[in-house]
């Protein structure tokens, strides 16, 4: 169970205020530890697992360690990509098997301070591990997010990526572009609206639909039909952290019932599609899966869920899990308000969004919380839930990616095709000057498909002013497309 939830941050134009990534961890390891309400709470820990980041410590978990006094506990780095529902889990599933007693789960990032000193040109000390033996385990993830077709079409970034699923979305639901404009709009405004009340959100400015669905020089088009104020925020300089223990050990150490915080069950799928490949791109059979057996074993139902996080790096990953998880979008869908406004340390979410759920759960006893996992684009998929009250069958984790793979279809995008299609879906990026390259995704027929791009800025323009979906193009062998 969770004893210890904190969320630390800083934020100053001047990176010798604040402290680095390493740092700024510790502090919210230590906050949590305050959080229990006993002062040796940290005493003995024997697990410190942390999410990684974008920085480069060699060995970020005995940084921790080391700066608690907890210089025998085992230390593992999760690396980008790996679910952090399966991060909470390794600490979890060691407690409910007797294998130890006491863990630390944390993670941050100090980007707005890094941002800060390559603007200023003086980044301010940073943590040097170099010479540190590696962490006792390092998790990294298996098989790729993204293909070799989507690598060679530069389609790098996560905003490009999901700016196709969203459009394969307003396809699919048969909205025009001012319709799905709006439903988008409104839809991130209630996210924006929760982090205004959140004091521990990184942007809590209010920002109306119409300001976040207008592009504008301080709101500029990142990916179509994505702003900036659309997109995960991730120059932040937020940590957070949970302590995990057994009962018996709370109970020792005299932590007080009331902040107790039980997990119930933890359902991941870690099967991978890259998102040209999938059959149907504006669904998600992970989160229906995942959720229907985290429901199933927790013996509840969305209608049952009190209080909910989605994972929200973009409005199409909240809106995707929404309709798979049946919790409807006219309920609030985060604690924190997201990560375009609560803000969204890179590789660390999830470890934040826990932490406020277990305040949240706190000061409603009995309820229960829902907090949910995304690596990738949407790739990986992942449920938990979460009470004051004890599960009566025990904490249970399951991994569902085996049943996610048999219901997952896949179509394969091919190379050298000289001829026409019709677009599924499609994106344009975009820089300083304005749309810059268009990217679609184009059906051949014959169970196949062309991920195609155009360099071309008259392209580009032609997609965010008019409407490409299902136009036909021509494709061209070099992986280049036409609008005819």
């Amino acid at each position: 169970m969770c004893i210890g939830a904190a969320l630390v941050s800083q934020r100053s134009d001047d990176p010798d205020a604040g402290v680095d990534a390493a740092r700024l961890i510790v502090d919210a390891v230590r906050a949590a530890g305050r959080d229990t309400g006993v002062s040796n709470a940290l005493a003995g820990v024997q697990l410190v697992a942390v999410a990684g980041g974008s920085w480069t410590y060699r060995n970020a978990p005995r940084l921790v360690a080391q700066a608690i006094g907890a210089t025998g506990a085992r230390t593992h780095l999760i690396v980008p990509g790996v679910l952090q529902s399966g991060l909470f889990d390794r600490a979890l599933s060691a407690i409910a098997r007797g294998e130890l007693d006491l863990a630390i789960v944390c993670g941050g990032e100090a980007k707005w301070r890094e941002l800060r000193g390559h603007i200023t040109g003086a980044p301010g000390t940073v943590t040097d591990d170099a010479d540190a033996p590696l962490p006792d385990e390092v998790v990294q993830r298996h098989g790729h997010l993204i293909s070799p077709q989507e690598i060679a079409r530069r389609m790098y970034d996560a905003p490009t990526h999901y700016a196709l699923l969203e459009t394969a979305r307003r396809i699919a639901d048969g909205q025009s572009v001012a319709e799905h404009r709006d439903v988008v709009a409104e839809f991130w405004a209630g996210f924006n609206r929760v982090a205004q009340a959140n004091p521990d959100a990184w942007n809590r400015t209010p920002m109306t639909a119409a300001q976040i669905a207008t592009t504008t020089p301080k709101n500029r088009l990142i990916a179509y039909p994505y702003n900036k104020w659309h997109v995960s925020q991730q120059n932040v300089d937020q940590a957070s952290a949970l302590v995990f223990c057994s009962v018996a050990h709370a109970e020792a150490l005299g932590v007080a019932r009331d902040r107790w915080v039980f997990p119930h069950v933890i359902v991941d799928s870690n099967h991978m599609v890259p998102v040209s490949r999938r059959a149907v791109m504006h669904r998600s059979p992970g989160f229906a899966i995942a959720g229907a057996r985290a429901f199933a074993l927790a013996g509840a139902g969305a209608d049952d869920i009190a209080h909910v996080d989605v994972y929200s790096c973009f409005p199409i990953a909240a809106r995707t899990q929404a309709l798979e998880l049946g919790l409807g979008t006219d309920r609030p869908l985060t604690v924190t308000g997201g990560m375009a406004f609560g803000g969204g340390p890179f590789g660390n979410y999830v470890v934040q969004s826990a932490a406020t759920m277990m305040r949240v759960l706190r000061a409603d006893p009995g309820s229960r919380g829902l907090v949910t996992a995304i690596s990738g684009m949407i790739t990986k998929q992942g449920v938990s839930i979460w009470s004051t009250e004890p599960p009566a069958a025990g904490y249970r984790f399951d991994d569902v990616s085996a049943a996610v793979a048999a219901e997952v279809g896949e179509v394969p995008t091919v190379d050298g095709v000289d001829g026409s299609g019709r677009v599924l879906t499609y994106t344009v990026n975009a820089d300083t000057e304005g749309p810059r390259r268009a990217i679609a995704v184009v059906d051949l027929g014959e169970n196949r498909r062309a991920l195609v791009a155009s360099d071309d800025r008259a392209v580009a323009a032609h997609l965010v002013a008019d409407d490409a979906a299902g136009v036909v193009v021509q494709v061209h062998a070099d992986e280049t497309f036409t609008l005819l």
